[in-house]
């Protein structure tokens, strides 16, 4: 992390977003200073678990990337003249980790906020905990609707397109390229892969043609294999494969699809569409794959004069020259902790929970350099779908293909 920084500059679009967020900004500051519990006048604490061990442990480097973000703004300064503490904690992709993590983070480290956690399992069984706290629990990386319930919960808020919508709009394209398909479906074997089961029914139920569920079948995330269920989709007749998995589980299941000379339009979850999960099944294996977009890519040539896209190469060369340059799963934690920043940055010298989380549920069009054109969030303090405009994108061995218009539901 030491190495000496290259010369090159930032593009100009993330250059400036990291200045406003290193700098003082006068049209943020408070009349007076406020704090809560990880905030004074000269640190902002927050927090954050994720599985940097066990089955989950690729998505390790969203901690690694917020560490790096951060310790950049605090070689610069700061957000509005205070350094960044920052706590990613290995949940292990466990509840009981994650509790006991999460409860460290609140009641010994008493952090102001978290953001970017991962997983519906490990994050449900801190819902509550953090609600009845008062404690943010922002940008999470899951997309379950549970997450969208201000009346109920309101200190909790996603970071990924909402499941179900993610899931309607793949089920629509199903219908309008393949009305009579037969569709074999593989999901992850708790609440985030059931969220997506539904909402994904309703809409061949509501279409009202002969596209139909052949078969379901599910894993859990300790199987070491998912071959037996994806031999039996295979043997099913079906002509559409709908893959809700995530991690190794989908690059296993990418892979024994092709080995097993399967051809069906193949969908997978939008969460496990990472260059570095498709690389480990073999990138001419994923060749085909539907899924939902609504991000940029590293490491392909389409995106490599994106001013967002060479801000996070300098990041990563500069921090973490062992990530690799087309790891999008940690491009993906690049704008989630530039979000996480600009959101302290409009606290100003408010430094609570209750203005924090103002400044989050008012973060409506604001446009993380991770996003498409066209893709911004769409907080309010009413509705919590970070966002509603997405691209349908097939890979084409490569990349993606993305389609010309996006659509918003």
């Amino acid at each position: 992390m030491k190495n000496k920084q290259t010369r090159r500059e930032f593009g100009a679009t993330a250059l400036a977003t990291v200045l406003a967020s290193a700098m003082p900004a006068p049209f943020v500051r408070a009349a007076e200073k406020k704090y809560d519990p990880g905030a004074s006048d000269t640190e902002i604490k927050i927090g954050q678990t994720v599985p940097h061990s066990g089955p989950g442990s690729l998505y390790g480097v969203l901690g690694r990337v917020g560490e790096a973000y951060f310790q950049m703004l605090n070689e610069k300064g700061g957000i509005n003249g205070r350094k960044v503490k920052f706590l990613t904690m290995d949940d292990a992709y466990s509840a009981p980790k994650c509790v006991e993590a999460t409860r460290r983070l609140v009641e010994q480290e008493e952090v102001l906020a978290l953001y970017g956690s991962l997983g519906t399992a490990p994050q449900t069984a801190v819902h509550k905990y953090l609600n009845s706290k008062g404690v943010p629990q922002l940008l999470l990386n899951t997309g379950a609707s549970k997450w969208n319930d201000p009346k109920n919960f309101k200190w909790t808020m996603a970071g990924l397109p909402l499941y179900p919508t993610e899931a309607r709009i793949l089920a629509r394209h199903v219908v309008s390229v393949k009305p009579n398909a037969k569709i074999g479906i593989l999901y992850q074997n708790d609440d985030f892969g059931r969220d997506f089961l539904a909402p994904f029914k309703k809409v061949l139920a509501d279409a009202g043609g002969t596209a139909k569920v052949i078969m379901e079948q599910t894993y859990d995330l300790t199987e070491p294999t998912i071959d037996s269920q994806i031999i039996n989709l295979s043997k099913s007749g079906a002509d559409v494969f709908y893959n809700i998995s995530t991690g190794k589980a989908s690059s296993q299941s990418i892979r024994k699809v092709a080995e097993l000379g399967w051809k069906p339009l193949h969908l997978l979850s939008a969460g496990s569409t990472g260059r570095s999960i498709l690389a480990a099944a073999g990138l001419e294996n994923a060749t085909g794959i539907v899924a939902i977009r609504y991000a940029k890519e590293v490491g392909v040539p389409r995106f490599e004069k994106d001013p967002d896209v060479m801000a996070f190469e300098e990041l990563r060369k500069k921090y973490l020259p062992s990530v690799d340059p087309d790891n999008t799963i940690a491009f993906a934690g690049y704008g989630q902790v530039a979000s996480m920043a600009e959101i302290l940055r409009r606290c100003g010298d408010e430094l609570t929970h209750a203005n924090v989380l103002k400044q989050a549920t008012t973060l409506a069009g604001f446009h993380s350099p991770y996003f498409l054109d066209g893709v911004n969030y769409s907080y309010t303090p009413e509705d919590y779908t970070p966002m509603k405009t997405l691209y349908i994108s097939i890979f084409n061995g490569k990349d993606w293909d993305i389609s010309d218009k996006p659509v918003t539901e």
